[in-house]
């Protein structure tokens, strides 16, 4: 990725927890792009094993099944631990509650302890979904939040939140060097539709592509930003990779938002799809707006996205990986 080019990760040694999910298995083929060794840890809890078949032959490349939420210990230096372990669709926090409190708290513990051990620097996806319905827009990292934790998404937020307080404790008081990156939502290939794992823009190709009725929950005008997988990975390693960035929590997502009915309509258009909207009640707690600020990330990485949102979804389109995971 051209946005890597003035950072190195020739002869590091990276552990990345959740590496066959969909974010973690385009950091895997990232860093052994970049010249890395990477030790790629997940359980298949929701990540896939095809997600990184093409890379197990990689002389580079270490492919372990374990649950971070147990412990767990390469044997081996490490330099950086990436921890993105973790279930993400909101079609799972009724379902999979305790494995996501589970990932975010134990599990950001159990790495946090691997990154001590090897004095590796430790590096934690977090999440918008921290900011709650936020009040501030663009939501800035200084904003604190306005969730419910008795509320059925209080399994990932709050964990997240814990996962993020975790990480500051270890920097505080064994001095770890550690990096937070609240993630807003990104989309691209090898993200599931199917099931409980299905994400909004997945699941409007697997639907549009089938002339099946697209799902919008509420009226639709509720917004969100959507950063295409490829600016999204350089701007974690950007985060991950910089030197200088101690302790630092950064924003990374588009700064331009759309409607989920703009969305919608996009992929019907794209797809040439006859598909019509079907309206469904909105889930409890859903916000309303989510649109980032990226001033730190600009300034501090010097990253923004570059990805525009047609182009991203064309380029998920053409790579069939938007439709085809029903199960």
């Amino acid at each position: 990725m051209s946005g890597l080019s003035d950072i190195s990760y020739d002869n590091r040694t990276v552990l990345v927890t959740g590496g066959s999910g969909f974010l973690g298995s385009w950091m895997c083929e990232t860093l052994l792009h970049k010249g890395a060794e990477v030790i790629c840890l997940d359980n298949y809890a929701s990540g896939r094993p095809e997600n990184t078949e093409h890379l197990k032959n990689h002389p580079k490349f270490t492919r372990i099944v374990h649950d971070i939420s147990k412990p767990y210990d390469p044997g081996r230096a490490v330099d950086l631990v990436c921890h993105l372990a973790s279930r993400a669709s909101p079609l799972e926090f009724e379902h999979y509650p305790i494995q996501i409190l589970k990932s975010n708290t134990l599990g950001t513990m159990n790495a946090l302890g691997i990154a001590r051990k090897y004095e590796a620097r430790f590096f934690f996806t977090s999440t918008s979904e921290i900011y709650g319905e936020a009040a501030i827009f663009p939501t800035p990292e200084t904003y604190r939040g306005n969730v419910n934790t008795l509320g059925i998404r209080g399994c990932y937020d709050e964990a997240k939140r814990a996962g993020e307080a975790f990480c500051m404790a270890y920097f505080r008081q064994h001095g770890l060097d550690v990096r937070i990156a609240r993630i807003f939502n990104t989309y691209g290939p090898r993200m599931r539709s199917d099931g409980h794992y299905g994400r909004v823009v997945p699941r409007f190709f697997d639907q549009a592509m089938h002339n099946e009725p697209i799902t919008i929950f509420g009226d639709g005008t509720q917004t969100r930003s959507f950063c295409y997988v490829t600016d999204q990975i350089t701007g974690l390693l950007r985060l991950a990779g910089l030197p200088g960035l101690k302790g630092e929590v950064v924003n990374i997502g588009n700064p331009v938002e759309y409607t989920i009915l703009d969305l919608a309509k996009m992929i019907i258009d794209l797809t040439g799809s006859s598909s019509q909207l079907s309206y469904h009640p909105m889930p409890p707690d859903d916000p309303t707006r989510r649109v980032p600020d990226i001033t730190k990330a600009r300034e501090k990485l010097g990253w923004e996205p570059k990805v525009d949102i047609r182009d991203g979804l064309m380029m998920m389109k053409e790579s069939n990986s938007g439709s085809v995971h029903r199960s």
